[in-house]
């Protein structure tokens, strides 16, 4: 996984668990929900290059 990828999966996960908390603060349930998916897909992108790195190996 390199520098960038791993970054920018990780701050896709910051944002999302930011956005979905304070949407769920405010009674916000849609917007809760998309900040919910912006977590999992940050969650993907590093699931998905950590099997890149294992597959290589």
């Amino acid at each position: 996984m390199t520098a960038g990828e791993r970054v920018k999966a990780k701050a896709e996960q910051v944002v999302g668990k930011t956005v979905r908390k304070a949407a769920r603060a405010l009674h916000k349930n849609t917007l809760a929900a998309k900040g919910a998916a912006l977590e999992a897909r940050g969650k993907m992108r590093a699931e998905k290059q950590r099997l890149k790195g294992a597959v290589k190996r």
